[in-house]
């Protein structure tokens, strides 16, 4: 394995810095519970943690906090599957199987949420591969990842399909109270047949909602990111409404929808996917995606009509492009007014 040199970042563009960690400094370790059946984890000390998203990315966000890299969600559309080609692992099945863990990720994190060259800037997570996956539950990095978010009051922002999220929900409270926290989970779709095929190691899109759900009744606000719509399976008018529908129940204060892009690496491994599950569609593939990894504005434009259409219908909106969804932070409680009158101080809250 390419361990040497490794300088990915979060959408996979080579940086010009050191290593993120030493080739000799991986342990690797596979477990038998069953959970674990298949997985081989390399447990590695990195080097850093906050990574800066590349000016040409399109993320609207420029800090990211990767604790994990490969995913055993094993969505087959995954756009980060190329980056695991930057250590010579498979895009594959090894970018299912073979997860790296960055053990040391929540002391990094603090020492450089100390440092003075640090300003507080806005921290997104899950964006690459999901934060809360499977190995979360034995390596138990988030805590640790959100304490160090909430001790320094730095705004930050998960994205998941999981929902292991729920075992944090004290922790994003607490942080709620001194930050912007921004929660988001991703249901791309209901379809229960289809979901069995395409995200095979989540938690089903009910589970999912029932997340939402219960985010919100916590008091906290939870959007929902409708991705990916995936052209021909799950974009037929009735599917989106359903979808919507579900969102719009489960209590979500957003609903963003998101069509299936095919980034190198990606794209090889859903091609294979829907040649073994849908081989009537590859062409059509073929065409829609013949200009590049997106599909056509037209069509995205389509989709995002009809979805934000829905929401409207169903009583929500759309999310701000770039707006972090804030936690709902109790009305700090005001003394009484002094019986007589006399000088007022004001305050920040």
């Amino acid at each position: 394995m390419r361990w040497e040199n490794l300088t990915a970042d979060l959408a996979g563009s080579p940086a010009r810095d050191a290593a993120l960690f030493d080739a000799d400094a991986v342990t690797t370790r596979t477990f038998d519970t069953p959970e674990f059946q298949g997985i081989t984890f390399h447990e590695i000390q990195a080097r850093s943690i906050v990574n800066r998203v590349p000016g040409a990315s399109r993320m609207p966000f420029e800090w990211t906090v990767n604790p994990y890299r490969g995913c055993s969600h094993a969505c087959v559309y995954c756009f980060a599957r190329k980056t695991h080609s930057y250590l010579d692992l498979d895009t594959g099945l090894g970018f299912d199987s073979q997860i790296v863990v960055k053990v040391n990720a929540p002391e990094l994190l603090r020492r450089r949420l100390a440092s003075p060259r640090w300003h507080g800037e806005h921290i997104a997570m899950g964006t690459n591969v999901d934060c809360y996956q499977r190995a979360e539950g034995r390596y138990r990095l988030m805590p640790g990842i959100i304490a160090a978010l909430r001790d320094h009051a730095n705004p930050f922002s998960v994205l998941t399909k999981g929902t292991l999220i729920l075992r944090d929900l004290d922790l994003l409270k607490q942080a709620s109270e001194v930050t912007d926290v921004g929660i988001s989970v991703s249901v791309g779709f209901t379809d229960g047949e289809l979901w069995r095929t395409v995200e095979p190691g989540t938690p089903a899109p009910e589970r999912r909602l029932d997340v939402v759900r219960t985010l919100t009744d916590h008091g906290i606000g939870c959007g929902v990111l409708m991705a990916p719509v995936i052209p021909f399976l799950s974009d037929h008018p009735a599917q989106l409404r359903a979808t919507v529908r579900a969102v719009a129940a489960s209590g979500a204060t957003s609903v963003t929808p998101l069509v299936l892009h095919l980034r190198p690496g990606a794209r090889e491994w859903f091609t294979a996917w829907l040649e073994r599950h849908h081989p009537h569609l590859v062409r059509r593939y073929e065409r829609l995606y013949a200009e590049g990894a997106y599909a056509p504005k037209w069509y995205q434009r389509r989709i995002t009509r009809q979805v934000h259409e829905l929401a409207q219908e169903y009583g929500i909106g759309p999310a701000r492009a770039g707006m972090p969804r804030r936690i709902t932070v109790p009305e700090p409680t005001l003394a009484p007014a002094p019986a007589e009158p006399g000088p007022t101080q004001l305050t920040l809250l």
